[in-house]
């Protein structure tokens, strides 16, 4: 899979690099392909701590909680099978969602606020979720689900 990295934000394009940067609109002059730019769980069943501490955690509920008249599905990301520290020097900076490839949407932290955790309502039953967390010592970590599979 190619995997390419806007220079300027840090978003990642899979497959191919956008004409424009999603995140902050940058042209395409300012993407790299980086193919090891994103890590993956070797095995999940035997991860070793710091891969536990770095790769994204999808949970996905049937129902959503916040919109219960809306046919939704909630999302729940969090960074971290143990969670991720957040602090000044180590910090999870940001998860980036998408569907099938496509970026859907970032949520930033901030130090010392904020746990690296989100949730997302999406109007889709059917797809691969992907979720993309960048650590600002340890870089880019990602996992998928299929929501077929849940």
């Amino acid at each position: 899979m190619k995997t390419f990295v806007c220079q300027i934000c840090g978003h990642i394009a899979f497959d191919e690099a956008p004409v424009e940067c999603p995140v902050c609109g940058m042209p395409i002059e300012n993407f790299e392909n980086e193919p090891d730019a994103v890590r993956k769980p070797s095995e999940s069943d035997n991860l070793d701590e710091t891969e536990k501490k770095h790769i994204p955690v999808i949970e996905v509920k049937s129902e959503c909680g916040l919109t219960p008249d809306v046919p939704c599905i909630d999302v729940h990301v969090k960074v971290g099978e143990i969670m991720h520290v957040m602090e000044s020097e180590h910090l999870i900076d940001f998860i980036d969602v998408y569907i099938n490839k496509r970026y859907v949407t970032r949520v930033s932290f901030t130090r010392k606020v904020l746990y690296p955790a989100a949730r997302f309502h999406f109007n889709v039953h059917e797809g691969v979720i992907t979720a993309v967390a960048k650590c600002d010592v340890h870089g880019y970590w990602m996992s998928r689900v299929n929501l077929k599979d849940v």
